[in-house]
């Protein structure tokens, strides 16, 4: 009998491009046997914190209140870059604005959210579905919305306007780029048998690195160019950096959730510490 694993990971984000080999038992895992669980990150955000999943797709906001019974792996790291989660609204807004305004955010544990809340804490917030945020700011239930990179650039919410790209923002102020999400897996599953996940995952974004037509093909099944119409992110999100973060994002993480701490919203501070194989 092989070894099972709940795997949680979002089906209609870079996820599914970066797992479409393991998803689709293209890789030979051996005598593990990966059992998906779809969901948004939000969910698998509060699974994970419920020790639910085996390893899993997570925001890095949410590592930081996972962390001990957690380990970040190195693959599959995502960053807001060219272009991070952008703060819109449906009326022209100046970003020094925001302040005292309500705004619809896609979870309470996403990094969108502490990114927000670095920027500015005064507002009153609204926790919606990530693919929500944009009818929610257009039908006048919040004053501005954050969306997630997907939903940025595959949407095209023409009529609304850009108030902030958090991840420019984040940039300019630490010279980093934007952590928004990677992968963990339990502690307790021990350092052979995460290593062995590692390899898994490597394969995995190998295999979406080299045959990039055919994941992107997986992740817009109705695109008749997926290389061609895939959204910048999404291209940016398939480098070299899926594979390791590298130095700066490395630092990049840390230093997220350290300002996170300092600012008060996150209780504990955090270690970061990537699992090394």
């Amino acid at each position: 009998m092989g070894r099972k694993l709940l795997l949680g990971h979002s089906p209609g984000t870079v996820d599914g491009a970066l797992l479409f080999a393991l998803a689709t038992g293209k890789l030979d895992t051996g005598d593990l046997d990966y059992e998906h669980e779809l969901s948004d990150v939000e969910t698998l955000n509060v699974r994970v914190l419920a020790g639910d999943l085996d390893v899993s797709a997570m925001s890095i906001h949410a590592y930081g209140r996972a962390w001990e019974d957690y380990v970040l792996l190195p693959g599959g790291i995502k960053m807001g870059e060219p272009s991070g989660p952008s703060v819109v609204a449906y009326e022209p807004l100046d970003p020094s604005d925001l302040a005292g305004r309500v705004v619809a955010l896609p979870g309470r544990f996403t990094s969108e959210h502490l990114a927000l809340r670095l920027f500015e804490s005064d507002v009153t917030v609204r926790f919606v579905r990530f693919d929500e945020v944009v009818s929610y700011v257009r039908d006048g239930f919040a004053d501005a919305g954050v969306l997630v990179p997907e939903v940025r650039y595959s949407t095209a919410p023409a009529d609304l306007h850009l108030v902030l790209d958090l991840g420019e923002w984040w940039r300019q102020r630490t010279g980093l780029p934007l952590p928004l999400g990677g992968y963990v897996a339990w502690r307790g599953l021990g350092g052979e048998l995460t290593m062995r996940i590692c390899e898994h995952l490597k394969s995995s974004i190998e295999y979406a690195l080299s045959h990039r037509a055919e994941a992107l093909a997986h992740l817009f099944p109705s695109a008749a160019d997926p290389l061609g119409e895939a959204p910048a992110f999404v291209r940016a999100s398939l480098s070299q950096r899926a594979l390791d973060p590298g130095d700066d994002g490395r630092e990049a993480v840390k230093e997220f959730l350290q300002c996170g701490y300092r600012a008060g919203l996150i209780r504990k501070r955090p270690e970061v510490n990537f699992f090394e194989y």
